[in-house]
């Protein structure tokens, strides 16, 4: 087993600790901590561990109008000394849906990470596990039970290692010749798809790339408009010589089910959708689109015409080396439950709608 592969299954286990609430250690340049995440924390877990700082992101820590440690052009994570209690006071402080009934938090004393590198490290995995960023933290002591780097992180999550699992003929409502292609990466939970309609010839195929909407593509949701965006974008592909369809697994612009409908919570309170990511702590835009470059090097696509409202993917993808030759706008009515949500993409996330 080479290192990345070694690497990547370290920070697999880590993942796996952090979903439990089991103690973690992250190793980066700048020093090493030993974690456990607040939202799957126990009491009993939380005396063993024998830490009561709390390590916030960035984005959680602006909401609460705390201050880092340094100046910087995005906010980093920040450590709060001794405010980290026990695992309902640290809730408190961690979770925007309990910010109505704890309105006073503080005052707070923010103290250095002991590792900007690894705290950094730390939140993504927290998004990548579908949890709230933010753990009870220490410095390293001892031997640590599951421990990882942010080079393993990295390898972990590294869009290079994905491979075709599988491909099979797959008739849909919109194409009976359809094909589906699934990838994989070795210690990675989720797979990705690609849909392939119409027949390969010599021009660019129509591509659309769609995150996962299990909310909107499955059960119908009105408050979005992902459903019949997927499936307008396969009549449009079967209606052209030829497309694709890149199914990414990266359900709430990749903050996962559950914490989507933490923000669908807060949206009822009154807030954004970019304003509701904000304060669970996240970035407005977590989605790795390296990914879907990955997909379409293993189909060798290596010219497309994109169907995004969304300049920001254009340029992600080009970055990958993909040849958008065109962007083809995908436009559909609105109704009263996402009218908003679709304001908000025009206004505050560059959408052209």
């Amino acid at each position: 087993m080479n290192e990345a592969a070694s690497g990547a299954r370290r920070a697999a286990r880590a993942i796996d600790a952090l979903r439990r609430g089991w103690p973690f250690r992250i190793e980066g340049d700048g020093g090493a901590l030993d974690l456990l995440a607040v939202e799957s924390a126990r009491d009993a877990e939380l005396a063993r561990f024998a830490g009561t700082d709390l390590l916030l992101s960035g984005e959680r820590a602006v909401t609460l109008k705390l201050t880092n440690q340094r100046p910087a052009a995005a906010p980093g994570p920040v450590r709060l000394s001794d405010a980290g209690t026990g695992v309902a006071a640290a809730l408190a402080i961690a979770d925007p849906a309990l910010d109505l009934a704890h309105p006073l938090k503080g005052p707070f004393r923010t103290v250095a990470t002991g590792g900007d590198a690894a705290a950094s490290a730390a939140m993504t995995m927290a998004r990548h596990a579908g949890l709230l960023p933010a753990f009870f933290v220490r410095e390293a002591a001892g031997d640590a039970e599951t421990l990882c780097s942010i080079a393993d992180v990295a390898a972990l999550l590294d869009p290079a290692r994905l491979e075709i699992a599988a491909r099979a003929r797959l008739p849909v409502a919109a194409s009976e010749t359809a094909e589906i292609v699934a990838f994989r990466s070795p210690e990675e939970a989720s797979d990705h798809v690609a849909l392939i309609v119409g027949k390969r010839d010599g021009h660019p195929p129509v591509v659309r790339l769609h995150s996962e909407c299990l909310t909107g593509d499955v059960l119908g949701s009105l408050k979005c408009d992902c459903g019949p965006q997927l499936h307008a974008a396969l009549h449009a592909m079967a209606d052209a010589p030829w497309g694709v369809l890149l199914y990414l697994r990266q359900e709430g612009r990749g903050i996962g089910l559950v914490n989507k409908l933490r923000a669908y919570a807060l949206q009822d309170q009154g807030y954004d959708t970019v304003d509701a990511n904000l304060r669970l702590g996240f970035p407005v835009e977590a989605r790795d689109f390296a990914i879907a470059g990955r997909m379409l090097a293993l189909l060798n696509i290596p010219r497309i015409r994109l169907m995004t409202n969304n300049p920001e993917k254009v340029a992600k993808l080009e970055k990958q080396g993909v040849d958008v030759v065109e962007r083809i706008p995908l436009a559909l009515p609105t109704n009263k439950y996402n009218e908003q949500y679709l304001a908000t993409k025009r206004d505050r996330t560059g959408h052209q709608l």
